[in-house]
């Protein structure tokens, strides 16, 4: 191993003491197992277990010298089923004592473990030239693309129509003389400068005029609002994962890399250009956001921009999928979907520049 190979795990741990959120890395996990799973939850987890087998054919397919192997947690055992408790009690205590798995590892061809019992040997695992953690989100990437420009030529023309009515008589006169500040705002305003603008809406309601205006106004920070929303895909590393994976990095010291598989494409980033992206605070909003996120249970969610990564997959057929019934005990039904086949066409330069800068 080289000399910079060797301070990987110590890069990272400064990255992390630099966050701008903060992040315990000595955190101990010991929340209560879920007692009950719902359709939703198995979906999400059918959508990620095949996305894991797809990047694994995919390298695997691939004629550019290494195996890819798979590592992490990949069970099929979930909430509800007999012995969950004492799956999820082992698998806290594993996150405490080595760290987060990521879900594949990359090796050399000539040095990837010949039976997977090997896996657990922790001299196995750092021979890894690289860990992957892969992602899924259930987008084509060229139609939210299409979708996302639409948007914001849509709510960009409408700004301009709605500031060209209300600087128009009688209404012009009407803003200057009851909010002077938004008319001149207005009034100075570019027609490329309708995402900086912000002022507050008063609705007035003494005469037709004045609703209009009124109306108008609302409407015109509803498109600005438009303008300031996120449009772009993400790569999703959540907030309460950093930790665990720095722990398993610092034990292993093996580059780590995330991978967002989409159903027409997937994207790769080096987890420590995500640390280096948050620390830059200058890069916020246009090519990361820290967010709450509402679908996942609240938590907290760093959202990379995909252009921020790289293409590494270029093209995925779809899979098919198929409807599924699980019995849960007092007889409750769950339905929920699997996928099966799919397969995704790995470009090789791409993907050997990011394992290798």
């Amino acid at each position: 191993m080289n000399h910079a190979a060797s301070l990987y795990k110590d890069r990272i741990s400064k990255l992390i003491d630099n966050f701008p959120l903060p992040i315990d890395k000595s955190i101990v996990v010991n929340g209560r197992a879920p007692t009950s799973a719902n359709s939703e939850f198995l979906i999400n987890k059918e959508q990620g277990d095949w996305a894991e087998r797809l990047v694994v054919k995919a390298i695997n397919a691939s004629s550019i010298g290494y195996v890819a192997v798979p590592y992490g947690k990949n069970d099929s055992i979930s909430a509800g089923d007999p012995g969950f408790a004492e799956f999820y009690k082992t698998y806290q205590e594993e996150l405490n004592r080595i760290g987060k798995k990521p879900d594949v590892l990359l090796f050399h061809a000539g040095e990837a473990p010949h039976d997977i019992t090997e896996m657990e040997s922790p001299d196995c695992v750092k021979r890894a030239i690289a860990a992957i953690e892969v992602r899924s989100s259930s987008f084509l990437c060229e139609k939210y693309k299409v979708a996302m420009e639409e948007r914001i030529t849509n709510a960009e023309k409408r700004c301009a129509e709605l500031r060209d009515l209300i600087l128009n008589q009688p209404y012009g006169d009407l803003l200057k003389d009851k909010n002077p500040v938004v008319f001149g705002l207005l009034n100075s305003l570019k027609t490329d400068a309708f995402r900086e603008l912000t002022f507050r809406a008063v609705s007035w309601s003494s005469s037709e005029s004045l609703r209009t205006l009124s109306a108008w106004l609302k409407e015109l920070k509803a498109n600005i609002a438009l303008l300031h929303k996120r449009d772009y895909l993400s790569i999703t590393p959540k907030l309460e994962d950093i930790a665990l994976v720095n722990r398993w990095i610092a034990n292993f010291n093996v580059p780590h890399f995330y991978l967002q598989v989409f159903f027409d494409r997937a994207y790769m980033i080096a987890f420590e250009k995500i640390l280096a992206l948050c620390n830059d605070s200058h890069k916020e909003g246009k090519d990361f956001s820290i967010e709450t996120d509402v679908k996942n249970q609240g938590k907290t969610t760093i959202k990379v921009n995909i252009d921020v990564g790289a293409p590494v997959i270029g093209k995925i057929d779809m899979p098919s999928h198929f409807s599924v019934m699980k019995e849960l005990d007092r007889g409750r039904l769950l339905f929920y979907v699997k996928f099966d086949g799919g397969q995704g066409y790995l470009d090789m330069e791409t993907f050997k520049k990011v394992v290798n800068p």
